[in-house]
């Protein structure tokens, strides 16, 4: 699979930085979504339970239990996304990690979303002090890190609430310190196993420590 045509813009238009690359995912590894999200439908009428990882099946209305359809989750995904700043939240410890971090590794966030949502939450992070390149992508993630690596060999670690994403990057990236983190650590349960070296681990501050010493800062 190719990198995603409008990340790879993006990513052009970042400076060739030589310091050790740290990328992250956005949605419950640095912003609460599991937590805010049931939050978000109960206000609108509808109830979350997620017996199984996805939201098709898992959503119905309050009032009849009616599963709601993909069209119907599409339209309120697309909903709380735009309204992202009035829901989503720093998870715990990432703001201080990152701060530790910054003055000695590229920080990178790519986040798996329409590109349509980018300036929303460009403005977001802004707001939370999270001023952090944000690079959105509609497919895979893993040729979107080896091109922000480039041609170097500089140590790039990924942290990641999805194994198919961590699988991806270790795909194009086969060197890569991957690190499965998520907010919510009760649903681990629902997905299936990250691939096999993975860092999994229950919050930022026990992630920091094993990322410094991956890259070697």
């Amino acid at each position: 699979m190719s990198i995603d045509p409008e990340t790879e813009r993006q990513i052009e238009e970042l400076s060739h930085d030589p310091r050790p690359l740290l990328v992250l995912d956005v949605d419950d590894v640095v912003l609460h979504f599991v937590r805010p999200f049931p939050r978000f439908l109960e206000a609108r009428g509808f109830e979350l339970t997620l017996g199984t990882f996805k939201l098709l099946g898992n959503i119905r209305e309050r009032t009849t239990g009616r599963p709601i359809e993909r069209e119907e989750i599409a339209a309120l995904v697309d909903e709380f996304f735009h309204a992202q700043a009035d829901w989503q939240t720093i998870t715990d410890g990432a703001a201080e990690v990152l701060a530790d971090f910054a003055p000695r590794a590229e920080i990178v966030m790519l986040t798996a979303m329409p590109h349509r949502y980018r300036a929303a939450r460009r403005a977001h992070m802004d707001a939370l002090g999270m001023p952090f390149p944000l690079l959105t992508t509609e497919m895979a993630k893993g040729p979107a890190i080896a091109k922000l690596r480039g041609d170097t060999q500089r140590p790039v670690a990924f942290v990641d609430d999805q194994p198919t994403n961590l699988e991806s990057a270790l795909e194009w990236v086969p060197d890569v310190h991957l690190f499965h983190l998520m907010a919510e650590t009760k649903l681990r349960e629902l997905l299936p196993a990250p691939p096999e070296g993975t860092y999994v681990v229950e919050d930022w501050p026990e992630a920091r420590p094993l990322i410094a010493a991956a890259l070697g800062i």
